[in-house]
């Protein structure tokens, strides 16, 4: 059970992080998850691969959490929230507050989408599940999980060309 917990840990994180947004909540979620792994690891009937159970127990925890904080203490905390600089950003000065700014608006970009296009986008953008595999996981069809992943990635494009109107003339032949 240690061992399966371990190696659940990085996985439901990163889908607690997709769910909440905030590394602190995904962290509080994780361990409900784990918790609820623990103890009611029984119910999994196999019907579904495990990772499927797995997802929908953190997608549920998640909801748990976001009811209990309500909607008015999350935009508190994203109001006062600092954007992180990322290590991996260049030694420059400039260079780390573009990075940090571009970080922040991909970060507000993503968090402003509704909440089934940021699970569907997360799932086959960044965690590279196949549209099959994500309308099992999110109980819909996959033809409803590629509509929510267009409109996911058209949402996200329009917004970078907001901020970016020059990206459009580089696209242009």
């Amino acid at each position: 059970m240690d061992e399966l917990l371990r190696g659940c840990r990085p996985t439901v994180f990163r889908w607690a992080l997709v769910h909440t947004g905030e590394a602190a909540d995904a962290e509080d979620v994780t361990q409900d998850v784990l918790v609820r792994l623990h103890t009611s690891l029984h119910r999994f009937s196999g019907r579904s691969r495990f990772t499927t159970w797995l997802y929908q127990v953190t997608r549920n925890e998640a909801s748990n959490l976001r009811r209990t904080l309500g909607r008015r203490l999350k935009l508190a905390v994203a109001i006062t929230r600092e954007p992180a600089v990322d290590s991996t950003t260049p030694d420059d000065p400039a260079d780390r507050v573009h990075a940090a700014r571009v970080a922040a608006l991909a970060e507000h970009l993503l968090h402003g989408l509704p909440r089934r296009q940021r699970e569907v986008f997360h799932l086959a953008d960044l965690e590279g599940c196949a549209v099959t595999e994500i309308a099992e996981r999110l109980g819909m069809s996959p033809i409803t999980a590629r509509v929510h992943l267009f409109h996911a990635r058209r949402a996200l494009r329009a917004g970078n060309l907001e901020r970016w109107p020059e990206l459009a003339a580089e696209e242009m032949p």
